[in-house]
């Protein structure tokens, strides 16, 4: 039996193409998100998870809920449980958690919503080689690319880089969009043109659509954007380097959370730059 804790926006699907091919035993706070996912079993405690599964995973929103979640596990996992967290938290807290506990993989993931819809996820890894290659196969399920990126942390810190680019992209779509519609140009035009050729990226082409239709749904939202990028900043800092693109977009963030937006998707960030405010 495998476990897996945590049914948000990410975690239902991941588990539930985990479900389409293995024994799976799921936890959530919520029960009813729990019941929703198909091919699964529900249990009622962190306890009858640990107690069941040889291999468990987790997907919650931030280091926080991580230590949550394995400090009810810890008194009740099995001998030779390994732990696999999806969930993107601070870099030194992966190390601490995988000290702590051995058998601990850090395996944040990107590929957005959709990508876990389709099972095409990218998995950045951290850990010990044999740790990997055990929990491998089971991410496979979800993951069209999965990698071991290095020691305990290494899947973080890749993911911060990850959050990085994803951020930066997202404020030149806003941008991009912004100036075209000010120019009287057609968005949806600018949207196909521009991201035919070297200025195309992934936030515009799947973002683009999203500012055509002011559809804020997330999706991913502004807060859990805001998180990823208070970890990647302090790491950032840690390491000496003024990364002033992408903090201008975290206090770009900032003011649309001030307004009550943060539970919105991070292309909002549209309105923002269009109005100039």
């Amino acid at each position: 039996m495998i476990g897996f804790i945590g049914m948000g926006v990410m975690g239902a699907r991941m588990a539930g193409h985990l479900g389409a091919r293995h024994e799976v035993m799921v936890w959530n706070r919520t029960r009813a998100k729990a019941e929703s996912v198909p091919g699964v079993t529900v249990s009622e405690s962190l306890q009858g998870v640990a107690e069941a599964c040889d291999e468990i995973f987790i997907c919650v929103s931030r280091t926080e809920d991580v230590r949550e979640v394995l400090a009810g596990l810890k008194p009740h996992l099995r001998d030779g449980a390994l732990l696999v967290d999806h969930s993107t938290i601070e870099p030194k807290a992966a190390r601490e958690m995988a000290a702590e506990f051995g058998r601990f993989v850090d395996a944040p993931v990107t590929g957005g919503e959709k990508g876990a819809v389709d099972g095409t996820l990218t998995v950045f890894c951290g850990g010990e080689q044999a740790d990997f290659e055990r929990a491998k196969p089971m991410m496979e399920a979800y993951g069209k690319k999965v990698r071991l990126i290095g020691g305990s942390g290494a899947g973080q810190m890749m993911k911060m880089a990850n959050q990085i680019s994803v951020v930066n992209c997202v404020l030149a779509m806003a941008e991009c969009l912004a100036f075209a519609d000010r120019a009287g140009l057609d968005m949806a035009e600018a949207i196909e043109l521009v991201g035919s050729g070297a200025g195309g990226s992934w936030s515009l082409t799947n973002y683009g659509p999203k500012v055509l239709a002011r559809d804020w749904s997330p999706g991913f939202s502004i807060d859990l954007q805001q998180k990823d990028l208070r970890y990647a900043l302090a790491a950032a800092r840690e390491m000496g380097l003024d990364l002033r693109g992408t903090e201008l977009v975290e206090s770009l963030f900032a003011k649309l959370q001030a307004e009550g937006r943060g539970g919105q998707a991070t292309p909002a960030l549209f309105d923002l730059v269009s109005t100039g405010a």
